[in-house]
């Protein structure tokens, strides 16, 4: 059974050290004079309603996530985000939670995390009372602090973790008239079967970004430089009708010969591009055709921008398609980690219905598929 956090009462929270699973692998930038700053803080703040609602209970909690480096130097920005004075320590199988919330270093630097380790979860268990997953965004893992510990701990969804599934099973389960899908980014495989899963479940599907560069690389067209997948994901292409007319391509795009932006970009249409270039944005007349579309949705799912929207010169057809969306009437959700920090940065993240912190799981979920984190927490049964 799919148990939640809110089921839980102060009386049984108040003094419980709690495992909770957050997700905190954010870009961490090191800036001139030995500055420093969060690439991207709203995975930090989704989690916030679950930590208060602990620490208010009287719940000592710990902070347990992944990192591409080390949590030591960021806990002083995640401690101004939270607004906590938050511990530091680096083994969360040798606790000391002398403070009521503690930052525990990176989980995968453990061998067990991530080949799913019963022993290692079981060890991990041992120091605490309950467990919390609110780490939606890393629940297509099959990682012992997100699958295996639950079988050593009473176990429940945070309240982010709670909002994901909500959301997104509104749009996925939701009638497909009116309900468009766009997707872009640098993940092909991620996102093909989202395509398969919704060619019978949406009006619309609108591809951009290196999706659209592998779709007419396999179709046989130039794409010159440009980002595509190669032959492993061929036999999925041929599974997907890709002359439905609910899927709609690009038809020009923004050219460069590099990718910094030095060179001057140039528009031009799907058939004129040169071996030496790349695609790097989809072009004005493909931004109209998406923002007329997206103006007649009723919901509407984002997922990856549709160029290499982190240089200035390459955004401006991302742009246009989040402004359409936002002023679209329709019920928006949208996510993805590079998504999460353009909108962070153009100060948007409070524009649409819903800002999914999901990335991989974001896609895997409206693929139809079973998250491994979610089957956990009986959210299958």
């Amino acid at each position: 059974m799919f148990k939640r956090l809110k089921e839980l009462s102060q009386t049984e929270l108040n003094g419980k050290k709690v495992f909770l699973r957050v997700d905190f692998n954010v870009p961490f930038l090191r800036q001139g004079y030995g500055g420093q700053a969060l690439g991207e803080t709203y995975r930090i703040k989704a989690h916030k309603e679950t930590i208060d609602f602990l620490i208010s209970a009287g719940a000592k909690v710990a902070l347990v996530s992944h990192v591409e480096n080390s949590f030591k130097d960021m806990t002083e920005e995640i401690n101004k985000i939270l607004g906590y004075r938050i511990a530091f320590e680096e083994d969360v199988l040798n606790p000391r939670m002398e403070s009521q919330i503690t930052l525990f270093e990176n989980i995968r630097k453990y061998e067990g995390e991530e080949i799913n380790d019963s022993g290692f979860a079981e060890d991990l268990a041992k120091n605490f009372d309950l467990y919390i997953n609110d780490a939606f965004s890393v629940s297509h893992r099959s990682h012992a602090s997100v699958s295996a510990l639950t079988k050593f701990l009473p176990s429940y969804a945070g309240f982010l973790m709670e909002k994901e599934v909500k959301n997104l099973n509104k749009v996925l389960e939701g009638p497909p008239e009116g309900k468009t899908v766009i997707l872009g980014g640098a993940k092909v495989s991620t996102k093909l079967p989202v395509i398969q899963n919704f060619s019978g479940k949406a009006d619309n599907i609108l591809i951009g970004g290196a999706i659209a560069n592998t779709i007419f690389k396999f179709k046989g067209l130039n794409i010159g430089q440009s980002v595509a997948e190669d032959s492993e994901i061929e036999q999925i292409l041929k599974e997907i009708d890709l002359n439905n007319p609910k899927i709609a391509l690009p038809t020009d795009f923004v050219i460069s010969e590099d990718r910094t932006g030095k060179s001057t970009p140039e528009i031009k249409p799907v058939q004129d591009v040169d071996e030496n270039q790349f695609i790097l944005d989809i072009g004005p007349e493909t931004a109209k055709q998406f923002s007329d579309i997206i103006k007649n949705s009723k919901t509407v799912i984002f997922n990856g921008p549709l160029g290499l929207a982190e240089v200035e010169e390459f955004s401006s057809g991302t742009k246009v398609i989040l402004d359409s969306i936002i002023r679209s009437e329709a019920f928006t959700v949208i996510g993805g980690g590079d998504t999460l920090a353009l909108v962070e940065k153009l100060g948007l993240s409070d524009k649409f219905s819903y800002v999914s912190t999901g990335g991989g799981a974001m896609l895997e979920f409206l693929a139809g598929n079973r998250l491994p984190g979610l089957e956990a927490l009986g959210y299958y049964d």
